[in-house]
């Protein structure tokens, strides 16, 4: 390759050398253009655009969808992203400072020969590499659901635009959708893109941080000829023992648009492509990064657009590889089904958002999609309500067991007199009917909420999350977790549009609070959870809150004066409450003075008796429990006073 500027005549154009590469026109171009952002439309859809993003210093993004998908990716184009958790990843899951670094090596990636004038250029879209040799202007879209993100870049010297997308599929997993268009006279190019640094199916956050280069070595990437699909595989999971550790799934991967294509499961020959030399499609590839990546030749008349999609997946075994086999038999039905699936999700995304009354008709629109966003990551962190004010009984009786299986037994007709669907008001009504505290204050507890998950975001790495918003039978799992402060603060922020379940968050918010007056470190489905030191750790330490307890208590009442008349009088003398039985203790006042930061001690032994008490009735043993082998009742005036007295008591 002709290095930067070789063949430029004096006129500033270039002359032609039969056979050479050229990168851009001589002198280098400086980027003229100015940050600014407003709303567009593209194929009937609202994106908010950022004209010129590159001028900015590299932002970070999530896009999100209505299932399980996580994607968080840098606005330089370097990506993580996967399904569920961290050890099911399409890409590495980084820090984030390690996921800006990773321009160029992890994520999309294309590459152009140009035929112009008679001579070849080589184009590099959305990357550094070309920075300064054309005429160029650098726009980013995101849709207002969040859940497709467009980048472009518009070649004013080759007269050419090209776009790529990332969005997700419930069906088919992460679409990465390309278009080439010619704003000029008719264009030749050869095309290289595709998708890099992909990890197979196996790799946990253990072997993608500490022991990659040992995962390198057991990679193996394979392709099927007859349809392109590209099998990316641990030849065995990687343990010390010496036992069968077969990886017996694959992420998969699969191109349609481009027609004639050769085939690469790696990045090895991306230089030879540069230099214009030809390439050879990669059938199996072993101990190398895999990628993907699809070639072809390219004719556009004037104002001709061209696509293609390529789509990854992870965790494909034998029976998923086989019908995906069969269905690339047909790739115009396959495309159409992948376009009617993106389609789908958009949908059902603003489905979850309405329900929590997140879309608004208003002039101004900026203030619209803010309000947009702020309830979607307002569910995504506390959940949304499945099914408006109606309880699912056999999920209801499914709590309760996995609460106190002691309760559900001695119950059993009360649980099962219940219609198959109630009202949450008429389900607590007859709770409290039955004169049953234990009934009641799990009838009350109770939140039948989904699509929630925690931080997950990698700048975060304490935050470990899981999207749990599908059954073991691939239906919808009702589940909810995060940090005691955050998941009520959406909670205060949805009962706005759900008022009825308020006496259910002011129940789980006292239950969850301490006889002296604090407050675990996190809230789930299945009660509560503290955390423990680790010595070895200098990340490691107990969290023990009382500081937001007030304020947010306060709101939630609140909220019941103003939409329930009565219900906190009610409350107020109801022994229909419990009090969490966290394993710290605080050292006496004398211990506070001598040392401020050693106020507690971890009890080993109250801990060992919780867990036991767990294993045999289920999540109530983590409540504090009376001498008659019960949970310990209080009403809410006792646990109001309980965290005023603590408030005076440590001013």
């Amino acid at each position: 390759m002709n290095s930067e500027g070789a063949g430029i005549a004096a006129s500033g154009r270039p002359a032609v050398e039969q056979g050479a590469i050229y990168r851009g026109h001589a002198p280098c171009k400086p980027r003229t253009g100015t940050v600014d952002g407003e709303f567009v439309s593209i194929e009937g859809e609202r994106f908010y655009r950022i004209s010129n993003y590159d001028l900015m210093p590299p932002f970070f993004m999530s896009i999100v969808s209505h299932s399980d998908h996580w994607m968080f990716i840098s606005s330089n184009g370097a990506l993580t992203a996967g399904r569920k958790n961290p050890e099911n990843a399409l890409f590495p899951y980084v820090s984030v400072d390690k996921i800006h670094d990773s321009h160029g090596i992890t994520g999309g990636k294309t590459l152009f020969l140009v035929e112009k004038e008679q001579c070849i250029y080589l184009w590099e879209p959305l990357s550094y590499a070309c920075d300064g040799l054309y005429d160029i202007e650098r726009n980013l879209y995101k849709n207002i659901p969040a859940n497709k993100l467009l980048f472009e870049e518009k070649n004013h010297d080759l007269g050419l635009t090209f776009q790529t997308t990332w969005t997700t599929t419930e069906r088919f997993g992460f679409a990465r959708r390309s278009t080439l268009v010619s704003h000029g006279n008719s264009a030749r190019a050869r095309v290289l893109d595709g998708i890099q640094n992909l990890l197979p199916y196996g790799t946990d956050r253990m072997l993608q941080s500490e022991r990659s280069n040992l995962l390198d070595a057991y990679k193996k990437s394979e392709l099927l000829p007859d349809c392109g699909l590209g099998l990316f595989l641990l030849s065995s999971i990687p343990v010390d023992r010496p036992e069968p550790s077969e990886a017996l799934s694959a992420t998969t991967v699969w191109s349609t648009g481009l027609e004639n294509a050769r085939y690469l499961l790696s990045s090895q020959q991306t230089d030879r492509f540069r230099r214009g030399e030809s390439i050879e499609s990669e059938i199996d590839i072993r101990a190398q990064r895999g990628a993907y990546f699809i070639s072809a030749e390219l004719d556009l008349a004037s104002r001709e657009l061209h696509e293609w999609f390529v789509v990854a997946e992870v965790e494909q075994g034998p029976a998923e590889v086989a019908l995906l086999r069969q269905q690339l038999g047909n790739k115009e039905a396959l495309r159409e089904m992948l376009v009617e699936d993106v389609a789908i999700g958009t949908t059902q995304l603003r489905q979850i958002v309405a329900e929590a009354d997140g879309l608004q008709a208003s002039a101004d629109e900026m203030s619209a999609g803010r309000h947009f966003s702020n309830v979607l990551f307002n569910v995504m962190r506390g959940g949304a309500f499945a099914d408006g004010y109606q309880v699912s009984t056999a999920d209801l009786i499914d709590f309760v067991a996995a609460h106190n299986r002691e309760v559900r037994g001695a119950h059993q007709a009360f649980f099962e007199s219940l219609p198959a669907s109630v009202d949450v008001t008429a389900l607590l009504t007859k709770a409290r009917a039955t004169g049953e505290p234990d009934v009641t204050r799990l009838c009350h507890e109770y939140l039948p909420l989904y699509f929630s998950r925690r931080h997950g975001d990698p700048s975060r790495p304490w935050n470990h999350f899981s999207i749990n918003v599908k059954g073991p039978n691939g239906g919808q799992a009702l589940n909810y977790e995060g940090n005691w402060r955050d998941i009520f603060q959406n909670w205060e922020a949805l009962l706005v549009s759900y008022p009825e379940f308020t006496t259910s968050v002011i129940s789980k918010f006292v239950n969850a609070s301490t006889l002296d007056g604090y407050n675990p470190y996190r809230i789930t489905r299945n009660g509560i959870d503290w955390e423990t030191e680790d010595p070895a750790d200098p990340w490691s330490f107990i969290g023990y809150w009382g500081d937001h307890q007030i304020i947010y208590l306060l709101k939630l009442l609140e909220i019941s004066r103003r939409f329930q008349p009565g219900e906190l009088e009610r409350m107020l003398l109801a022994k229909e409450f419990a009090y969490a039985n966290v394993p710290y203790r605080l050292k006496p006042f004398e211990n506070l003075v001598q040392d401020p930061h050693r106020t507690i001690d971890f009890d080993d032994e109250l801990e060992a008796v919780i867990e036991a008490r767990v294993k045999e009735v289920g999540a109530d043993g983590r409540l504090v429990w009376n001498g008659d082998g019960k949970v310990r009742r209080a009403s809410l005036l006792e646990k109001l006073l309980v965290s005023v007295l603590t408030k005076f008591s440590n001013f």
